[in-house]
């Protein structure tokens, strides 16, 4: 699919951010992409052969001043955007991502599933909640996961809704790009290991969320979240030092054109270094790998109406430019 006229119009904070292209029957190529929407092919600029965003990831102290002076020359050769393919912007090695990082979203999921019993007025449970997220942020750590790259999809791709999902829910989330490796890192050195930020939409079917013949076991995120681009990613990779200080970034997500998703990235209970440092205690984070931040209130469990065949999805985050992407059922293979 062609990037779209709105993708073509949506501006990103920076001077420059980067892609993956491919023009029509031609293989994909890594891109910087400007904000009046013309494409560098990076094969040629930089001349050398590093075939993939993650590459030039692999190697981004180097070349992050590279491609601020390639945004700045205006003998380098551009072509308009329009007419490319934009893909996820970057494959990973590992997707690490979170659930039940902003306060409000928290509370409300609280208050909605109400013990049996509990007649408390509601305002009384809403307090008890936020006691209960204020003491997490304190005193409590990230709850983080994994996920597969074979989950991501294009940013403007249409999204297949598997026949077996009942209930398909969108999450908008804030991704982080990791640009070197980090393992153990603190909260004070995370960021100093994230390359760029881009968009993520971590779809999510609430019906195999947890596992109904053995609720012992608990979430079953492999199924509930991992189906082919479940997770549309892009449209770009934004760096770190054009979207600076990320705790204040407004999230929207638009259904049919109709506001579901409406918030900031204040509302999180733990911001992105405290998320980066915590996915790097266990594990590698290796360039070009991704760690989602959670996502705010207003799914569409909260709404009372999930994802139908149809649908059109506009997700935006400040800074990142936007994706919209529509669902389509699954044809039936019987």
């Amino acid at each position: 699919m062609s990037v779209k006229p709105e993708a073509a119009s949506a501006l990103f904070a920076g001077p420059f951010a980067l892609a993956t292209l491919s023009a029509p029957d031609g293989p994909a190529f890594p891109a910087l992409v400007t904000p009046d929407a013309r494409v560098i092919d990076l094969h040629s600029a930089l001349g050398d052969a590093r075939s993939t965003v993650r590459h030039l990831l692999e190697d981004w102290e180097a070349v992050a001043p590279r491609l601020t002076a390639l945004a700045g020359d205006g003998t380098v050769a551009r072509t308009p955007l329009a007419g490319y393919r934009v893909h996820a912007p970057v494959e990973p090695r590992q997707v690490f991502q979170s659930g039940a990082n902003y306060r409000q979203h928290v509370i409300d999921l609280h208050v909605a599933h109400r013990a049996p019993g509990d007649d408390r007025p509601e305002a009384e449970r809403r307090a008890e909640a936020a006691e209960i997220m204020d003491r997490r942020a304190a005193e409590d750590l990230p709850y983080v996961f994994i996920g597969l790259p074979s989950a991501l999809t294009g940013p403007y791709d249409d999204v297949v809704l598997p026949a077996w999902a009942e209930k398909p829910d969108w999450e908008l989330e804030l991704a982080a790009v990791i640009g070197r490796p980090a393992h153990r890192v603190s909260v004070e050195e995370a960021l100093d290991h994230v390359a760029g930020y881009t968009i993520a939409n971590d779809l999510t079917d609430r019906a195999t969320v947890f596992r109904r013949d053995m609720p012992q076991i608990g979430t079953d995120w492999l199924r509930s979240k991992n189906a082919p681009g479940f997770t549309p990613l892009g449209p770009w990779i934004v760096p770190a030092a054009s979207v600076g200080d990320t705790g204040d970034l407004r999230l929207t997500l638009k259904l049919n054109g109709e506001t579901m998703q409406d918030e900031s990235t204040k509302d999180m209970l733990f911001d992105v270094a405290r998320m980066v440092s915590y996915a790097s205690q266990s594990a590698r984070l290796l360039p070009g790998d991704l760690v989602l931040t959670g996502s705010p209130a207003g799914n569409g469990m909260h709404w009372g109406r999930l994802l139908r065949d149809g649908d059109v999805m506009d997700a935006a985050i400040t800074g990142l430019g936007a994706q919209r992407t529509r669902c389509v059922a699954e044809e039936d293979a019987s």
